[in-house]
């Protein structure tokens, strides 16, 4: 890691997650983003199972939360190596193992420490990380902002979806207490993209 993107983490205000269904296209994109950006940033998933492309829509791919990035492309290769390179899969794949070892599940991530601001892809994982950490002992009691940014799950739309989720949480590292401007920031970002987002803040 540079001393650039030490330094930048070390003056950031808040830890970030970013989650999708799976922890594979687009919380990875994400994280990959804030993690060049210096942010504090992990990923998970909320899925029961990860699932990945297969060569129908009956027959994805399914592996376990916690295997590595690395099992999965060698198996994908060694399966259909044309067809998971011409998909995108095996180039997604190469990315997430540059930035983490293996998808990891958000309910079960509660080792992992609090958090500041989540932010979901998908409204039914909004719903997911909400219901989570109503179930949750909250035994902190501390605040978390968790956004919805929807986002379709293929790999232009990850990569526009982290460039937007970027700028956004900008405005809320840069904001005096992200408690008393959220409204005005997302007001703001939906007038000036076009897109609806969702917003909750719960307890930990």
């Amino acid at each position: 890691m540079c001393y650039d993107s030490i330094f930048r983490r070390s003056i950031m205000k808040y830890r970030y997650a970013m989650v999708c269904s799976s922890n594979q296209n687009r919380s990875m994109e994400a994280h990959s983003l804030f993690k060049r950006q210096g942010y504090d940033v992990s990923s998970y998933g909320t899925g029961s199972h990860v699932k990945l492309p297969g060569p129908s829509l009956r027959e994805p791919n399914v592996y376990d939360f916690g295997t590595p990035y690395k099992q999965m492309f060698d198996d994908l290769r060694r399966k259909d190596p044309e067809l998971y390179k011409r998909n995108g899969i095996l180039p997604m794949l190469k990315r997430n193992i540059g930035v983490k070892s293996a998808p990891q599940r958000w309910q079960e991530n509660a080792a992992d420490g609090s958090f500041d601001v989540v932010l979901a892809f998908e409204e039914k994982v909004f719903d997911m990380v909400i219901e989570d950490l109503f179930n949750r002992d909250q035994a902190l009691m501390k605040s978390v902002l968790i956004i919805n940014l929807e986002v379709k799950d293929n790999h232009e739309e990850a990569t526009i979806g982290a460039r937007l989720a970027l700028e956004l949480c900008q405005e809320v590292e840069a904001a005096e207490s992200w408690e008393d401007s959220i409204d005005e920031i997302v007001i703001n970002f939906e007038n000036n993209h076009r897109r609806k987002v969702l917003y909750n803040i719960s307890f930990y």
